[in-house]
């Protein structure tokens, strides 16, 4: 059902999306392909790159260094716009890889302008998410800057509870999550290994727990206050609560 799609219900949060808005955004969906996981769809230099909207899996955006370290700068949850800021500028300053299979609609340049053109109030929607996912990143630089290991941690799963929670995918009890402790490390500008120590530190305070690819919010209200987690930068009310 088209009103159950992931970016429907990310920008519905935001404006409520008419019958022929929602019908613009499904013609988006013309171009529809799949990537797997482990494998770049887009390359850090690469110009003339159409944007993806994800409609199923992981994915994360990182910028790569000369001597072969990288840093996660955010991953992606289906209804996330890929590349999008590349379509602008016509050259990709980051890579963008599948986390897990995907599936994703490419949308080119012109897709976009077009739905624009007809649905202004559309544009407003896409410019608030990437306004949205601008503000994500400098909650990230903030975290790296200023908040110990596990106070960075526990914002990180929260921040994504929310973001899952907005399209369907995640609750207040908790979400399925396939990162690996190594590409949250990678995220975090920790060790795998000391990602392994505060999951358990977080464990031991009965806040949360990690298992089996599964995210387990013991302590909601105890963990937002731990991680002083306000989710106001996101733009919307907090669906966890609800």
């Amino acid at each position: 059902m088209i009103a159950t799609l992931p970016l429907v219900r990310k920008l519905s949060a935001f404006v409520a999306l008419s019958g022929a808005e929602i019908d613009v955004l499904e013609g988006l969906r013309k171009r529809r392909r799949t990537f797997v996981a482990g494998r770049d769809l887009v390359h850090q230099g690469q110009s003339d790159q159409a944007a993806y909207i994800l409609m199923s899996g992981w994915a994360c955006s990182y910028k790569e260094l000369a001597d072969g370290q990288r840093q996660i700068v955010d991953f992606q949850v289906p209804g996330d716009f890929l590349g999008l800021r590349s379509v602008l500028l016509h050259i990709s300053d980051h890579s963008i890889e599948p986390v897990t299979d995907i599936e994703v609609t490419e949308v080119l340049k012109a897709d976009l302008l077009e739905a624009f053109a007809q649905t202004p109030r559309l544009a407003l929607a896409i410019f608030w998410a990437a306004s949205r996912d601008e503000a994500m990143v400098v909650e990230h630089l903030v975290g790296v800057g200023r908040r110990n290991a596990a106070e960075r941690l526990a914002h990180f799963l929260l921040e994504l509870g929310a973001r899952l929670a907005l399209i369907g995918q995640g609750s207040k009890a908790g979400y399925d999550c396939p990162l690996t402790q190594y590409l949250m490390a990678d995220a975090l500008g920790l060790s795998a290994v000391h990602v392994n120590r505060v999951l358990r530190l977080l464990r031991e305070a009965d806040l949360l727990t990690f298992r089996d690819g599964h995210v387990t919010f013991i302590n909601y209200d105890g963990l937002t206050a731990f991680a002083d987690f306000d989710p106001s930068y996101l733009d919307h009310a907090d669906p966890l609560l609800t």
